[in-house]
């Protein structure tokens, strides 16, 4: 999604669930979710990240604001500011609140990874009525389980049958690890909503809070809203 004035720069946190190569179990543990956003991982990581020559820091992790509601999301923010050094802060579900507001969506459908499980993804769909939308459809896709397993044309073929059979206006693809941007273009102008996910909204979110013009073409109306 980057364009050539824009660098993007990674630091991975510890993550218990995950095995050596990206393995997970077929639906992860919420433990390791929860413990995600306590100290010290994802503090010291945007305290290193905040020494480099950046404008903004994301924080790219859908499950754990699904697990600590929209009140421990933003507690989570206030908490890190520090750290960031007063650089923006932005985090995943706080940055699709933020873009479904500027879409005007009112009724959404989550599309979760095959490894959330059906608790996770409820909190994910209380996350959001908790925040004033209207959830229409919410459920971990029906894909195999594991990263390496979601191709765009698979989860293309998903989204269409959530969206022929609700009124949605927007669907939210939860989960950062969900190989999903590529087809954002063909959602929006075959099926006729607006489509989110997780990587999209927190540059789209970096970008905004920096007041950046930058013109991204082919990954959703959201960049021209």
């Amino acid at each position: 999604m980057a364009t050539e004035d824009i660098t993007i720069h990674g630091s991975r946190l510890y993550f218990s669930a995950m095995r050596a190569g990206g393995e997970m179990d077929e639906k992860i543990p919420h433990a390791p979710v929860a413990s995600f956003a306590e100290t010290p991982y994802v503090d010291e990581a945007v305290e290193s990240l905040a020494a480099s020559p950046l404008d903004a820091v994301c924080l790219a992790f859908t499950s754990s604001a699904y697990k600590h509601g929209p009140d421990g999301e933003r507690a989570l923010i206030e908490r890190l500011r520090p750290r960031a050094r007063d650089l923006p802060l932005v985090s995943t579900c706080l940055s699709a609140e933020r873009a479904l507001a500027k879409l005007g969506a009112k009724r959404l459908a989550i599309v979760n990874p095959p490894w959330f499980d059906t608790d996770l993804d409820g909190l994910g769909a209380s996350y959001f009525e908790a925040v004033g939308f209207r959830v229409v459809h919410h459920a971990p896709c029906g894909l195999p389980s594991g990263q390496k397993y979601i191709t765009p044309q698979s989860l293309y073929d998903w989204i269409a049958k959530i969206v022929n059979a609700s009124d949605a206006d927007a669907v939210f693809i939860g989960g950062n690890g969900q190989r999903s941007v590529g087809i954002i273009d063909a959602v929006e102008k075959t099926l006729g909503v607006s489509m989110l996910t997780g990587n999209q909204v927190i540059l789209w979110d970096a970008l905004r809070s920096i007041s950046a013009k930058v013109n991204i073409e082919g990954y959703g109306r959201l960049f021209h809203a």
